[in-house]
């Protein structure tokens, strides 16, 4: 475990994502979702192939993708359209090290007054994340199909929002 100081000064950098990130976006995205909900994962059982397909066609198509980089690795990304943040996911290798907390400075960057975000009710750690780092669940309910899971509603205001 890392204290806050040596945290810090392993922060990431944050840059726009390129086309040569995409296989180490999504291999992370995809070992940070099955860290976070294994039970998940393995219920809806798709290859990396459909999640290649997805992020290419889904996540990418409507979102602006951000990179963290930390010792010369791919760290974590963001994926943000205006204020909605869709995606937020750090490598378990990078995780408790500052660099979901970069990439969620750089998200109320993009959208100083208000960002919102859902994740699924299960997510404790990242549930925990959000709320150390000022989000306020608004709505717990079930996501749309085909993921259909109980998740929550979460929103940020930016400080000089009433």
């Amino acid at each position: 475990m890392f204290d806050e100081a040596e945290a810090r000064e392993m922060a990431s950098s944050i840059r726009e994502f390129c086309e040569e990130d995409f296989e180490a976006v999504t291999r992370l995205w995809r070992a940070a979702r099955e860290l976070a909900f294994p039970d998940f994962q393995r219920k809806k059982g798709h290859t990396f192939a459909e999640d290649c397909d997805y992020f290419r066609n889904v996540i990418l198509q409507n979102n602006d993708i951000w990179v963290a980089e930390a010792d010369g690795r791919v760290a974590g990304f963001l994926a943000i359209a205006g204020d909605f943040v869709d995606q937020l996911f750090v490598h378990p290798d990078f995780q408790r090290r500052g660099v979901g907390r970069d990439l969620l400075d750089h998200a109320k960057h993009l959208s100083p007054e208000h960002l919102f975000l859902y994740t699924f009710q299960v997510n404790v750690n990242g549930r925990a994340f959000y709320e150390k780092n000022g989000f306020v669940a608004v709505r717990f309910g079930v996501s749309p199909a085909p993921e259909s899971e109980p998740d929550v509603e979460y929103h940020w205001r930016g400080k000089d929002e009433r």
